[in-house]
């Protein structure tokens, strides 16, 4: 089973992928912000991170920034979820693998984890 920690600072969204994800049998872990998420990832290895970018404390693109310096996280695929634009969010973030505007639909995420998990 794989394991995909949700990092998002807004309640319901964590929620409804929380049950979208347990439902889809994946192992959830849920963080309110990026602090929250490195706090796990100290004790964990997920295989994927979904993130909110816009986040207290720690966002997106820092909660990025100190996964691609730590070697046990670099190479943990990162879907950022936002209601920025793509390209705001590659300038302040870099390098992840997948990108979903907010709003967006089950069958987007669930098409961007199929093809990052395409077994």
């Amino acid at each position: 089973m794989r394991t995909v920690l949700i990092v998002e600072d807004e309640w319901a969204i964590a929620d409804w992928l929380e049950v979208l994800l347990s439902e889809s049998a994946f192992n959830v872990l849920v963080a309110g912000n990026g602090r929250e998420a490195l706090d796990i990832l100290h004790r964990e290895t997920p295989d994927l991170v979904l993130t909110d970018f816009m986040m207290p404390f720690i966002d997106g693109a820092g909660l990025i920034a100190a996964m691609r310096e730590d070697e046990r996280l670099r190479d943990i695929p990162v879907v950022v979820m936002t209601s920025l634009l793509e390209n705001v969010v590659k300038d302040r973030a870099g390098r992840f693998r997948a990108y979903l505007r907010k709003p967006f639909r089950e069958a987007d995420l669930m098409k961007i984890i199929g093809e990052i998990f395409p077994d």
